[in-house]
């Protein structure tokens, strides 16, 4: 047995030897695209260990050889990919860009002649963008009888995609809404001390929630959007990622339409029918 082998071997039970990490990052990364480098083996030791519980194995070997060996993966990949994907969200996160959305790609959108606008949260983790998506549509549709508009919200994440069906917040992370759409859009609970919120049922009705993989060769969206927001994913990808993820999104993506991606990232380098129109936002050509 050589050295690196009989250290491994002798690893404590409760930790992820380095032949399995490898394995796991390897798996994530292909079927999600999420990087995994060796600096974020105690994060998933952590996030694996209620896995571990779940489906009854005492150590990461007997997990592994479960999914790897014993077709656990079958059963097992949804649960491993709500564990490892980051779900930081925030109603008006990066606000400048419904700024924009408001005041000039709606007025341009239905001066363009379009009647029903369809967007689209690309990575919607447990819905404060796509409910601020559609509070922002819901104020600019009032008055214009002519316009109408959906709200699509998919994630990788059935666990967050749960949540944002409900629609049911902690009280103080609808800070950051304007206080007159929370009296519009947002119900305080009726129980005395529960310090919850929840998105009124017609609001909620404007948006399709459903699970979607950006890995996927294509996406099943119907007819092309007018406005797609995939923001604070490409930093999970590596460049190849990336490209592939950014053409099949601009597929996606009606002429004239715009797409807002994250304020720390950036499409420079790739070949896109894309023109910046403001920070970090862009139109198809």
């Amino acid at each position: 047995m050589s050295m690196a082998a009989a250290v491994e071997t002798q690893l404590p039970g409760d930790r992820i030897s380095k032949r399995n990490f490898d394995k796991l990052a390897r798996f994530i990364y292909d079927y999600s695209g999420i990087k995994m480098p060796p600096t974020k083996l105690t994060m998933l030791e952590g996030r694996l260990r209620r896995r571990l519980r779940a489906t009854n194995h005492a150590t990461f070997d007997d997990y592994c050889d479960f999914l790897f060996y014993e077709d656990g993966l079958a059963q097992e990949t949804v649960y491993l990919i709500d564990v490892v994907t980051t779900n930081k969200t925030d109603f008006f996160r990066e606000a400048k860009h419904f700024d924009y959305l408001q005041s000039v790609a709606l007025p341009a959108i239905t001066n363009s002649g379009v009647r029903t606008i369809r967007t689209w949260s690309a990575a919607c983790s447990t819905g404060a963008e796509p409910y601020t998506m559609a509070m922002v549509l819901a104020e600019f549709a009032e008055g214009r009888n002519d316009v109408s508009y959906s709200v699509m919200a998919t994630d990788l994440s059935t666990d967050v995609l749960q949540t944002a069906r409900r629609g049911i917040y902690p009280e103080d992370l609808i800070a950051p809404v304007p206080r007159d759409l929370q009296r519009k859009y947002v119900l305080t609970a009726k129980q005395p001390g529960r310090r919850e919120v929840r998105i009124t049922p017609k609001l909620r009705s404007k948006i399709g929630f459903a699970r979607m993989n950006l890995m996927d060769e294509k996406y099943p969206i119907g007819e092309p959007m007018h406005v797609i927001f995939c923001r604070n994913v490409l930093i999970y990808f590596d460049k190849q990622t990336q490209a592939g993820v950014l053409n099949r999104l601009c597929d996606c993506l009606a002429k004239g339409g715009y797409m807002f991606i994250g304020h720390s990232e950036s499409i420079t380098g790739f070949d896109l029918p894309l023109k910046q129109v403001s920070n970090t936002v862009f139109q198809r050509i």
